[in-house]
């Protein structure tokens, strides 16, 4: 089986009700996967942006974003290349651990900068930001521990910024040697 392909689209859209009800119905009647979707008001209130994470083979990624831009509420779609993006997600795990185990959960949650949010006689709440790969991770060493509830936001991203390379600057009076 192949491995499954997954595009990261960021959406803006008006700010308005009706709207991403609007966007899953359309993903909903073409039967196209979505993968992870999340979505908030930017900071200019009359938008908001949709991350969404597609399965191209479910459909090609040329037709998600036609149909999309058909949308009359769709104002900018940016295709986020992970190579190109900075993506985050949330998880919210409760664990099984008693008092014995704690210490193990509490390890593997600080190794991976996480929280300690809860804490019950028999269980721990941990909270992780960070990369998609970062959430997988920890959430496979927290299985052993017995998972009792999981919660993930989906993905959010952004593009990264642009950087200029650090300029050399002449120093006053010292002469470059010449070979």
């Amino acid at each position: 089986m192949s491995e499954v392909r997954h595009h990261t689209l960021s959406v803006l859209v008006e700010n308005r009700a009706g709207v991403l009800a609007r966007v899953v119905n359309l993903f909903s009647r073409r039967a196209y996967n979505i993968y992870s979707l999340a979505v908030a008001p930017t900071d200019d209130e009359r938008f908001s942006r949709i991350t969404i994470v597609v399965d191209v083979e479910s459909a090609p990624l040329e037709q998600i974003v036609k149909q999309l831009n058909k949308l009359i509420n769709v104002v900018k779609i940016t295709e986020l290349d992970p190579r190109h993006a900075v993506e985050r997600e949330l998880l919210l795990a409760t664990v099984h651990a008693s008092v014995a185990e704690r210490p193990q959960v509490a390890e593997v949650t600080r190794i991976f900068e996480g929280k300690i949010v809860a804490v019950s006689n028999e269980a721990l709440t941990v909270s992780l930001e960070g990369h998609p790969s970062k959430i997988d991770d920890f959430e496979e060493l927290l299985r052993p521990f017995g998972i009792v509830q999981l919660q993930r936001t989906g993905r959010v991203a952004l593009p990264k910024l642009d950087r200029e390379p650090a300029r050399l600057h002449a120093v006053s009076g010292i002469k470059p040697k010449v070979s």
